[in-house]
This record gives structure tokens, C-alpha cells and sequence, in this order.
């Protein structure tokens, strides 16, 4: 008898795990004359996923979809256990997809000539919106943020994944994930439901699939998001230089930082090199810029072990930049641990923040040296010296003219990376940052607290306009309101800052 229970126990376990994690469903899903045979459903998820998932397959929005079920219609909050839907069923949908845009039946019509409404999409040209798939405006936010870098976007396109054994196969699939994803934003003209992303990241990264008691999943925080799907990126994307392999997104986003760190009590000294992918804006009393809070997250306290009185000091770490890289990211430290409430708290104080920002202040003697010269040929080109002759010395002594042109090889100077090609030979000469950055990214945060409330992008477009993406709501907006984002109050403010650099070719 007791192998008998042994026996029993087991198999009760066994069938306790298969149910357990038995969560997918197969049903057939019939909309007008079509039949969609194989259609998976997912019951850890709630229904608005599987309403995403018939978006994409028939083109009729979530909120004009009425499928039927036991009971009346299927709501987007509902609890499929309580739905009572079983494998193989057939589900009925009703609901109009959005219109196919259909042949112009009037001659060409000029955009100025357009209602103001249809003006943004024809004039700017700027990409789809994203479908909010149960709070995921934080995941929303950040990929429509990093989607505005041209350089990622290529790097994405030439991954061809890793070999026969992988180390981390989440993070080949999340890479694989966010380059289609991409590309749909890039081709669509209606909303993305990126639904194969958020099932890889939560994979990748549990503490994004944390639910509530009902079931739904809960708001992130979108610095936790962007940093993970960085990190995570930076270990796939691999950019061969020569014999060396580097990761193309340190070259893209890391920050080189060199630091002193410096016992008082102790009088010891020690420099240490770090790459980091953000610098932090620290909000203080009297923060009331972009400059005051970076030159407080540069500094810092730690306590650690003095090997010279054989205990724990304190010491001071004191960071300059020693290497800029093309994009710089800023987050504004706004939220902080509350013990009292359990939770983390926002920071509202109004911190001010440049279209233009020059970080030369804050970068190393080493560094500074080096950007003498571009930044010397970007005046000029601001100064409206661009044209002028110079002579360069070739190595017989032999003097060549030369002519030194500007070239939007990348877009204008006001869009970020400029550029100044000389003709030295016929050789393109290497760019080099200048040390001055111009904004092309903006995500905000409205609300209270970091796991709740609602979380926007704003993008630069190529054209140099700015489209504010709420979800799947692309909304242009004017230049001189997107510094308004800087806090003060319950409205959006600035939570991570995207700056572009301004590169010169240096003869």
C-alpha cells in the first residue's frame, strides 16, 4: 500500500505540473467569410493579448472586436477560466477592420492643400505607434526611443544570430524580437502590437511578467526596461574592427568614465576605468539644470574596506568622461526608495534641460585636448567660415590646396551627427566628435509613482519635427514645447534623455 501511495503521490504531481503549465490553447476564429484555423491562446495572459493577436490578422482594432463566448462577449479584463473556452473550439468575431486606403480619385493634391490632421503623417513621414497591450507604455516608450537610432537599426539588420551553442538563447531571441519589430514599425500604417517582444522580454527578464491579484500585469519602470533590453542587446550586436570585436552598442551608447577615488581619513588614492551606457542627473535642492544635477552624479560616496586602517571608510569617487560615445543617454533620478509607503516615490522639482547640450565641462583633460580641433572647425562652420582654402603640408614638404566643403552626410547640423568632408587626397577623413550633443529623444513620465502611471516617447523625426507616440497615438508636436517636459508638477516630465552627437571630419 505504501508504493501504492508513492505511486499516487507522483503521478498527482506530475499532472498538478502538466496543468499547471498547460496555459495555451488552440482555437479557430471565424470573422466574415474568413476561417483562421489555428489561433493560439495564451490564458496566462488577459484576452486583450489575444484580441492583439486577431488585430494582426484581420486588421479590426481591440476595441471594435465583439467575439462571443459562453455568456455574452468576450471583455478585455475577463478571466478565461471563468470564459470556459476549451481547446479546438470555433469563436465567432464581429467587427469592422480599419478602411484600405483606396486609389486617389482627384488629381495630386499638395500636402499644405491637406486638413491640418492629415498634414503630420504625409509631411513628416514618421513611423507607426505602438498597441498598448495591458500596462506596457513603459515598454512602449523605450522602443520607440531607441527605434529613432538609424546606427542600431543597422546593426539589428546584419545580426545573424550566435552558433550551435548558445550561452544565453533569450538574449538571441529578444535581439531577433526587437530587429522584426523594428522593421514592422518601419512598414506598417496602422498600430504595432509588438506581442512576440513582450512574450521574449518577460521570458528574458520575469520581473516584467509580475501580475496583479486579478491576473493583469503591472506597470515597470521604463529605466528598468531600457536598461535591460540594452544590456541584453550589447552582448549580441558585435562590430569587427580589424581583428578586434567590440560590441557595437558600446560603441553606439557607452560612456567611458574615469575616476579618482579618494580617502580622506586614509589619504589613499586610486583610479579606476568603467564603461557605462547612462550618466544620472541627480535631483537636489539646488538642482535646478541639467548641468547641476550631472556634475552630482559624477561624484559620489561609497563605503568600502582601507586595506591601511584595516576597516571601513569612507571615500570619495570623483568621475570625468573619458571617452563620449555617439548617443548620450541621461536619466534624471527621480525616484527613490519611501520606507514609510513601501514603494518608490517621484522627485517632481523642475529640472531644466538644453536642445543643445556641451558636456566639455565634464570631460577629462585628456579628452578635452582632443576635442580642441573639431570643436575649432564646427565654429567656423557656425560662424559661417565654411569655404575658406587651406593648406595641408604632405609629408615631401609638397603643399597641397585643398578645399574644405560641408556635407550633410548625415543629416543637418540641427539633427544631430554634422559633419565637415575635406577632400585630402581623395580619402575621407575620420569623424570626430565635438563634445556638443543635440536632443532627438525624450521619454516622460506623468504620475506619482514609478510602477504606475503612464509613460510617453518623443522623437525627432529625420525631418527635424517631433512626434510625441502615447501608445499607439502618433501626435505631432512643436520643438519649443518639448523642453517644457521638464517637471514641476503632475503633468509628463523627463525621465531619459536622448542626446545625438556633432561630429566633424578632421583633416
Amino acid at each position: 500500500s505504501s508504493a501504492l501511495s508513492l505511486f499516487s503521490a507522483t503521478a498527482i504531481s506530475t499532472l498538478a505540473r502538466f496543468l499547471l503549465h498547460s496555459t495555451m490553447l488552440t482555437v479557430s476564429v471565424k470573422w466574415q467569410k474568413e476561417l483562421f484555423p489555428a489561433v493560439e491562446i495564451d490564458t496566462a495572459q488577459p484576452p486583450y493579448v489575444f484580441k492583439c493577436q486577431l488585430f494582426d490578422l484581420t486588421g479590426v482594432p481591440p476595441e471594435r472586436q465583439k467575439i462571443m463566448v459562453k455568456g455574452g462577449l468576450l471583455k478585455d479584463d475577463a478571466d478565461w477560466t471563468n470564459v470556459g473556452i476549451k481547446d479546438g473550439q470555433r469563436l465567432m468575431m464581429m467587427g469592422t477592420a480599419e478602411a484600405i486606403p483606396k486609389a486617389p480619385e482627384k488629381g495630386p493634391v499638395f500636402v499644405e492643400d491637406l486638413p491640418e490632421e492629415e498634414q503630420g503623417s504625409a509631411a513628416l513621414g514618421y513611423t507607426a505607434g505602438m498597441v498598448n497591450l495591458g500596462n506596457t507604455c513603459y515598454m512602449n516608450s523605450t522602443l520607440q526611443c531607441l527605434h529613432s537610432v538609424p546606427e542600431l537599426k543597422e546593426a539589428l539588420q546584419k545580426y545573424s544570430g550566435g552558433g550551435a551553442n548558445e550561452v544565453d538563447p533569450s538574449a538571441h531571441l529578444l535581439t531577433m524580437a526587437t530587429r522584426e519589430l523594428f522593421n514592422e514599425l518601419d512598414t506598417s500604417h496602422r498600430p504595432v502590437a509588438p506581442i512576440r517582444f513582450w512574450t521574449v522580454l518577460r521570458a528574458k527578464y520575469p520581473q516584467f511578467a509580475q501580475q496583479t491579484n486579478s491576473g493583469l500585469y503591472m506597470q515597470q519602470d521604463a529605466e528598468e526596461c531600457w536598461t535591460q533590453l540594452i544590456y541584453a542587446l550589447s552582448q549580441r550586436l558585435q562590430a569587427r574592427d580589424g581583428g578586434r570585436v567590440s560590441s557595437s552598442l558600446k560603441d553606439l551608447f557607452g560612456i567611458e568614465l574615469a575616476s579618482k577615488i579618494t580617502c580622506a581619513e586614509s589619504g589613499e588614492e586610486a583610479m579606476e576605468k568603467e564603461t557605462v551606457y547612462s550618466v544620472k542627473c541627480h535631483i537636489l535642492q539646488e538642482v535646478n539644470h541639467l548641468h547641476d544635477g550631472l556634475k552630482h552624479g559624477l561624484k559620489s560616496e561609497l563605503e568600502k574596506m582601507s586595506s591601511s586602517l584595516g576597516r571601513s571608510a569612507v571615500y570619495v569617487k570623483q568621475s570625468l568622461i573619458s571617452e563620449l560615445p555617439k548617443y548620450l543617454t541621461v536619466q534624471f533620478v527621480r525616484f527613490f526608495w519611501k520606507r514609510e509607503s513601501n514603494q518608490k516615490a517621484k522627485i517632481l522639482r523642475k529640472v531644466e534641460y538644453p536642445l543643445v547640450l556641451d558636456v566639455m565641462g565634464f570631460c577629462s583633460e585628456e579628452l578635452q585636448e582632443k576635442l580642441k580641433k573639431p570643436r575649432q572647425i564646427i565654429q567656423e562652420i557656425e560662424d559661417g567660415k565654411v569655404g575658406i582654402k587651406t593648406k595641408f603640408k604632405e609629408e615631401n614638404s609638397e603643399t597641397k590646396e585643398n578645399s574644405t566643403i560641408l556635407s550633410e552626410q548625415e543629416g543637418s547640423l540641427s539633427n544631430g551627427i554634422d559633419s565637415l568632408s575635406t577632400s585630402i587626397g581623395g580619402q575621407a577623413p575620420e569623424l570626430q566628435l565635438t563634445g556638443i550633443y543635440d536632443l532627438v529623444a525624450v521619454l516622460t513620465h506623468k504620475g506619482r509613482s514609478a510602477d504606475s502611471g503612464h509613460y510617453v516617447a518623443w522623437v525627432k523625426q529625420d525631418s527635424g519635427k517631433w512626434i510625441e507616440y502615447d501608445d499607439d497615438h502618433p501626435i505631432p508636436q512643436r520643438e519649443e514645447d518639448i523642453t517644457k517636459l521638464s517637471g514641476g508638477g503632475d503633468w509628463h516630465m523627463a525621465y531619459i534623455i536622448l542626446y545625438k552627437a556633432r561630429a566633424v571630419a578632421c583633416p
